[in-house]
């Protein structure tokens, strides 16, 4: 039996041991099965994952997308670049990492964009983020990171979004978990009331479908998106590079 998962914590929330349940089902791939690997400390756990010999290959979510690199053998050229992996390819025992969030972040965030989104806003700092940023990159579109606590020369605090940042911003993106499922009633603290229609916001979270941060941000006439669609597209990107 070939054994793929995914490993992170907590998982309750996941979406992807459902989608390739389903998959294996409707493709009728009977050799296949698809765990969770809820994984509180990664240090002491990683060793029994590696010893796993059925493993064929694992997805990465919160919070290990940066910290499972140091445990690869090999890691593609982009994993490298933006220090996150989320898909890892087990061969011959050895553990080869890439990334498919940025090509599912790109084919879900790009059909949105106009002219005039040329300024990006990236609420988090985690392994999402990186992956974010390095698409916002490769579209010319400038970003700034957000976060509680100031991190680098490009980064500010929520604290620090005036009027004239949300002008300049038009492109809001969400990489942080705040909002998901049970937790629905939260929401990251930008001052919404400067949300206009030329706003686009884009969460990553998917559950639920339309997060507080979307809600608010169509309340006000912007254009929102959430991260279904980029979710299925890197998992099917993941399914490629196993197989």
């Amino acid at each position: 039996m070939k054994v793929y998962g995914l490993i992170g914590n907590p998982l309750s929330h996941s979406f992807s041991q459902k989608y390739f349940t389903e998959k294996f089902i409707q493709e009728t791939i009977n050799n296949s099965i698809y765990l969770n690997f809820e994984t509180p400390d990664l240090d002491k756990e990683i060793s029994n994952l590696k010893n796993n010999f059925d493993l064929c290959g694992l997805n990465i979510t919160i919070p290990y997308k940066s910290k499972i690199i140091s445990f690869l053998d090999e890691v593609s050229p982009e994993c490298t670049e933006i220090g996150a992996c989320n898909c890892i390819k087990v061969t011959n025992k050895k553990w080869i990492g890439f990334n498919t969030d940025i090509i599912g972040f790109e084919k879900t965030f790009a059909p949105h964009l106009k002219p005039h989104h040329t300024k990006a806003l990236i609420l988090g700092t985690g392994g999402s983020s990186k992956a974010v940023a390095y698409v916002l990159q490769k579209l010319g579109i400038k970003y700034l990171f957000v976060s509680r606590k100031k991190t680098s020369t490009n980064s500010i605090e929520y604290s620090n979004i005036t009027l004239k940042i949300m002008q300049d911003f038009k492109v809001i993106i969400n990489t942080t978990p705040v909002g998901m499922f049970p937790k629905d009633y939260e929401v990251p603290e930008i001052p919404y009331h400067f949300v206009s229609a030329e706003h686009y916001f884009f969460d990553l979270i998917y559950n639920p479908s339309k997060t507080l941060f979307l809600s608010k941000a169509n309340d006000r006439g912007a254009t929102i998106e959430n991260g279904e669609k980029m979710l299925i597209i890197q998992a099917e990107e993941s399914w490629k590079i196993w197989n």
